[in-house]
């Protein structure tokens, strides 16, 4: 609640300055971001502005003011017109530029500029996701959002060094192409091209991918019809451990960082168990499912999907080798930026008070 109910409002250097404070007083980021919510209820600014201040003042700044940019400066991008933008675009999701930039009185191209570069908005697609969130799980989504965000940012270098994660994913003998995939150039005089709807195929294997910032380092395999149970996990996890021995000299020693998602087999009793058994650490994952926060379904998995959609393989055999194909064909950047973009995802999700990741854009 805001001091004697008032609605409250600070200036970005005076915000800035108690941030800079509170930071001298060894309080966390999360603390310094609830007391400004405590006090300044919904004017305090989100999380994502408090983390990136505080660690730029512990990283031994010491200036509240921006940093000076050259060139002239743009008359259409001052915060007033940055408020109209915005007030508009919240009020109607919908909206199209060109309506903004009427009801605002500002040019096409700086409503473009501004919706861009200052309030970081850009046009997509709707997107299905898993379920209906409830307030509680929201808020566990947050909390846990917090936590591994705390824990990267306090050593970045350190937590990706140590971090691994994996995930199923059933791998079809035929996945069609998605529609933007099929698509073609055609002359204005020609008829426009049929493509008839063709389901995946019966055939499939299931993958169990367990990767790190350096790339794989076990792959699993699953034929139609079978199931991975508590047990079955058990012995991938042993499995894993072998292999982070023979293909990660260190990490080990150093102690992983495990992260998984909530599937039933991943949090058997017996699989608990031996997660902790052969020492890993396990970075939590919000439940019930929340795959916008899982590397393997935001990043990896897409990306493999795409390169195998289209063709067509005789069996599992075949399957494998293209799969083991996609994974030789990605540099180690491919892998690091997956799991960096982890920082970001808890960021936006803390900001968005826990709803999925996705719908952080506006659609135009």
């Amino acid at each position: 609640m805001n001091c004697r109910g008032v609605n409250i409002k600070m200036e970005k250097h005076e915000l800035r300055a108690v941030i800079k404070y509170l930071c001298l007083k060894k309080m966390t980021t999360k603390d310094i971001h609830s007391d400004l919510v405590e006090t300044l209820g919904d004017s305090s600014p989100p999380y994502s502005t408090v983390a990136r201040w505080a660690k730029e003042f512990k990283l031994g700044r010491t200036s509240t003011e921006d940093e000076h940019r050259e060139g002239r400066p743009s008359t259409s991008l001052n915060e007033e017109n940055v408020k109209k933008v915005e007030e508009v675009v919240l009020a109607d999701r919908t909206v199209t530029i060109r309506h903004v930039a009427e009801v605002t009185g500002i040019s096409y191209g700086s409503v473009q500029r501004i919706l861009a570069k200052e309030l970081h908005m850009r046009k997509v697609s709707a997107r299905w996701v898993p379920k209906m969130l409830t307030d509680e799980q929201k808020k566990k989504q947050v909390d846990i959002s917090i936590a591994n965000l705390e824990k990267f940012q306090a050593d970045e270098e350190n937590f990706l060094s140590r971090f691994l994660t994996m995930d199923e994913t059933w791998i079809h003998h035929f996945d069609p192409e998605t529609k933007q995939q099929s698509m073609t150039w055609k002359r204005a005089d020609e008829p426009t091209p049929k493509k008839f709807k063709v389901s995946s195929s019966a055939g499939k294997v299931m993958a169990s991918v367990f990767w790190d910032t350096e790339g794989i380092i076990m792959v699993d395999y699953l034929e139609k019809g079978a199931t991975i149970m508590g047990s079955y996990y058990t012995e991938q996890i042993r499995r894993l451990r072998e292999a982070i021995k023979e293909k990660r000299c260190g990490k080990l020693r150093a102690g992983v960082l495990f992260h998984q998602d909530n599937a039933p087999a991943h949090k058997a009793a017996v699989a608990m168990a031996t997660i902790q058994e052969v020492g890993f650490e396990l970075v939590e994952h919000p439940p019930p499912h929340s795959p916008d926060l899982a590397p393997s379904d935001f990043f990896f998995f897409p990306h493999l999907k795409e390169q195998l959609r289209g063709k067509k393989f005789d069996d599992n055999s075949d399957v494998i080798t293209a799969v083991r194909d996609f994974f030789e064909g990605q540099d180690q950047e491919f892998f690091s930026k997956g799991i960096l973009s982890l920082e970001k995802r808890w960021t936006k999700c803390i900001d968005l008070l826990g709803d999925y990741v996705e719908n952080i854009y506006i659609f135009f």
